[in-house]
Formats: C-alpha cells, sequence, structure tokens
C-alpha cells in the first residue's frame, strides 16, 4: 500500500482552476520531485495534500486513510509536514523556540532539537540565535527541522533551494541527501532540475495544473521534462513507467 495517494484532486482558486484532476502515489521511503514552471500549480498542489487548502474535488490518502476532509493541524499530527515556500518561520523567536513549535501539533518520534541540529550543524551556534537574523541557508536549515520535529511519516518541501546562493544550496542538499538515505519519504518542489532528477526516484512535471509527464527519474531524461515543462510532449508519449 503506498504512504501517500492523491486521487483527481482539483483545486481552485476561486473561479481559477490551479489542480486539475491529478493522480499519483508514492511508497515509503520514495523521493518525489514536483517540476514545471511558475504557475503550474506545484505549490497549490502541496498546500492540498498539507491540509491547508481544501480541494473541490478528488481525495488525498495518508497510508490508505482519507484525509481530504481532515484539517490541516490534524495531518500534521497524522504524519503529514510541510514546509512551505518563504520559510515561514516566527522571527522574533529563536531557532531552538522555532523548532519546539514543531513538536506540539506533532507525533511521537525520534526528532529531537539535539537530533536537527546535528543534521544541519551550521544552526549549532545559532540556537539561541533569532531566526530573523539568520541567512537564507540557516533560515531554510530551521524551516526544514521544525518540520522534521513533528516526525512526520511525508516531508513537503516547497522550493527549498529559492532565493539561495548555490553554495547554500549544496549544503542543504548535503542534509537532504541523509534523510533520503535514512528512509524519510518525501515529495520536493524544486525548480533546479538537475538537483530534482539527482535526488528523487520518481518525477512529475507539471503543466497548467495537469501532469504533463510522470514516471522514473532515472528513465526520464532532461530534454523529456523540458518538452513537457513548455507543453511540447503529448502526456503518453512523455509517461515512462515507474
Amino acid at each position: 500500500m503506498s504512504i501517500l495517494a492523491v486521487e483527481n484532486l482539483v483545486v481552485r482558486h476561486g473561479l481559477l482552476q490551479a489542480v486539475r484532476g491529478v493522480s499519483f502515489s508514492i511508497e515509503r521511503g520514495e523521493t518525489l520531485a514536483l517540476v514545471g514552471a511558475n504557475g503550474a500549480g506545484k505549490t497549490t498542489l502541496l498546500r492540498a495534500i498539507a491540509g491547508a487548502h481544501q480541494p473541490s474535488a478528488g481525495r488525498v490518502l495518508l497510508g490508505g486513510t482519507d484525509i481530504t476532509g481532515v484539517p490541516s493541524h490534524k495531518r500534521v499530527g497524522m504524519g503529514v509536514a510541510l514546509v512551505p515556500e518563504g520559510r515561514k518561520l516566527f522571527v522574533q523567536m529563536t531557532v531552538e523556540e522555532n523548532l519546539l513549535l514543531g513538536k506540539t501539533a506533532g507525533r511521537p518520534g525520534d526528532w529531537s532539537v539535539d537530533k536537527v541540529l546535528e543534521m544541519f550543524p551550521n544552526l549549532k551556534a545559532r540556537r539561541r540565535s533569532r531566526t530573523g537574523h539568520l541567512s537564507g541557508g540557516e533560515q531554510q536549515a530551521t524551516a526544514i527541522g521544525r518540520a522534521l520535529m513533528s516526525n512526520p511519516e511525508v516531508l513537503l518541501l516547497d522550493e527549498v533551494s529559492l532565493g539561495l546562493s548555490p553554495l547554500i544550496v549544496d549544503r542543504v542538499y548535503a542534509s537532504l541527501q541523509g534523510l533520503i538515505a535514512s528512509g524519510t519519504t518525501i515529495i520536493l518542489v524544486e525548480q533546479d532540475l538537475n538537483r530534482a532528477l539527482s535526488v528523487s526516484n520518481k518525477v512529475i512535471c507539471m503543466l497548467e495544473g495537469s501532469v504533463a509527464l510522470e514516471g522514473s527519474s532515472r528513465d526520464v531524461s532532461r530534454d523529456d521534462v523540458t518538452k513537457a515543462y513548455f507543453g511540447l510532449h503529448k502526456k503518453s508519449a512523455a509517461s515512462v513507467p515507474a
């Protein structure tokens, strides 16, 4: 049984249909990369999975349980954690205080402040610093750590590398490799196609709210994804068996 399944999901922003009948599933321990142009529906899809945006049709299943109508804070307690685009930290609070907030709505598990600091050693010296005074990379590490503190079954990462220098992105991805190796199930929205393909088992390219391409990351070429990105591939021709 898949750890997470999305079935014919439709999500609207008023009259705009941002997600159009999207379906996919992900197994425990897999990493799924969501790619596509700005406005393709990737962030809206993640928010719908996390419960921050209610779909108008379709279902979200966690371990076979329908959670479509479950509010976002309860989904955290069930094992779904979102690292939102822009990080959304409490900037007047310290790194440690932000991390501890992640524990409040989460599940029992192994993640602790000390374990997060081991995963992101650049935060050790900043443990009691206000997050508003941190660098972009330190803020991103704190945001990921806060989500991990809820002991998630599925970790949703929205635009991990957004606004960060290449050196800092390298450091963040080095830490993510540790999470992936540990068996954490991840859905990753990433604009950097090379990085997305290098860390994922599966890739989905979205176009205007729909799935334009879906397949195994090792079997999908950069050219396939680029064509799907710009709508130059028919889905049937671009799809690759996982």
